[in-house]
């Protein structure tokens, strides 16, 4: 004979314990379901529920033909042949169901103060720029950059994930996949590096006063800018040295590598390219033209040897478009705003 036809025995000879009417109740509502037992619930007193609840996580398993009489008792419909398996589980989705969270943890006699909500470094990285993110993995081991997907939610790991080459992508998802227990010092070496980018990431954020005022100064003539930044080195050379690097001037595109130049003006159409060489010296128009394709710089030199210096406000706006597109592409890592010179 097998545990159903013990229960089922018992039943039969009444040797089975006879059910309290609040372990009646409760079984009844297991066995109706969320949907139903989810509105008879609010009928209930807080008081009853609270008795009801404690019933069904102890209630003894109950097989069908009692079920059934139980059913019948409460003159409720009950579909034959429902057994009813881990209680405590089914009777807390059915309270989720009809009642709020707060009314569930009291009813289920959870902890309801709030602890302190600590955000953890993985949370605090899902807030960042995936581009970053990627560009930091980029200098990672990939075992190393696997794990610190793995760590990540979902979406934003996937969002990461679609900016590596698909080669490096298949290498990682291969490694995150095949991921064993990591050694806890390693972990431990692992999140300290992630604090660092966080903390990069937090301390660029918070830069948006010397943002702003590079972005003023952009705006502003290269004589009236060189005289701001040599009064505010007088005043705070540390507050100068926060603005400077974020000050491009067009001027300032002789300061950038070749390679940076090409990058920059690949998508910058003839017409504005022409515009804000005007009236500009050979150095710079050497500088720009070396940049773009042949056909493209024929054309534009001959639109500047018909001695048309273009009206200066166009001329001032043309220029500031091509700046404003360099520090776009410098703040998404895609070129240089000044070469790096190392020395010999």
């Amino acid at each position: 004979m097998d545990i159903y036809d013990d229960f089922e025995h018992d039943a039969q000879t009444g040797s089975s314990k006879e059910l309290s009417p609040p372990e009646k109740a409760a079984a009844v509502l297991l066995a109706m379901g969320k949907p139903v037992a989810g509105k008879l619930l609010k009928f209930f007193e807080q008081s009853e529920l609270q008795v009801i609840i404690d019933k069904a996580q102890k209630l003894r398993p109950i097989p069908p033909q009692e079920l059934e009489e139980l059913v019948t008792e409460f003159e409720e419909l009950f579909s034959e042949g429902t057994g009813l398996m881990d209680n405590a589980k089914v009777m807390e989705s059915i309270l989720e169901e009809g009642l709020t969270p707060d009314e569930v943890d009291g009813l289920l006699g959870r902890q309801t103060e709030f602890q302190a909500i600590t955000q953890t470094i993985w949370d605090e990285l899902n807030e960042a720029d995936p581009e970053r993110v990627y560009r930091f993995l980029e200098n990672e081991h990939p075992q190393t950059a696997a794990y610190i997907l793995s760590m990540l939610p979902s979406s934003f790991a996937g969002k990461t994930l679609m900016k590596m080459p698909e080669e490096k992508r298949v290498d990682i998802v291969h490694r995150a996949v095949n991921l064993k227990d990591i050694n806890p010092r390693v972990a431990e070496i692992i999140e300290q590096k992630v604090r660092e980018l966080v903390d990069e990431i937090n301390a660029e954020k918070n830069a948006t006063g010397s943002v702003k005022v590079a972005d003023i100064m952009n705006e502003l003539d290269k004589p009236v800018v060189e005289s701001l930044l040599g009064a505010l080195e007088s005043r705070s050379a540390d507050t100068a040295r926060k603005v400077k690097p974020r000050i491009f001037l067009f001027d300032d595109l002789l300061l950038m590598s070749q390679q940076s130049r090409v990058t920059l003006f690949n998508d910058i159409s003839g017409d504005v390219i022409t515009l804000a060489l005007r009236g500009t010296s050979p150095e710079m128009q050497e500088s720009v033209l070396s940049a773009i394709g042949a056909r493209q710089r024929r054309m534009i030199e001959s639109e500047l040897g018909n001695g048309d210096l273009g009206k200066p406000a166009e001329v001032a706006v043309a220029r500031r478009s091509i700046t404003q597109e360099a520090i776009r592409l410098a703040g998404e890592d895609k070129l240089r705003l000044r070469e790096d010179k190392q020395a010999a």
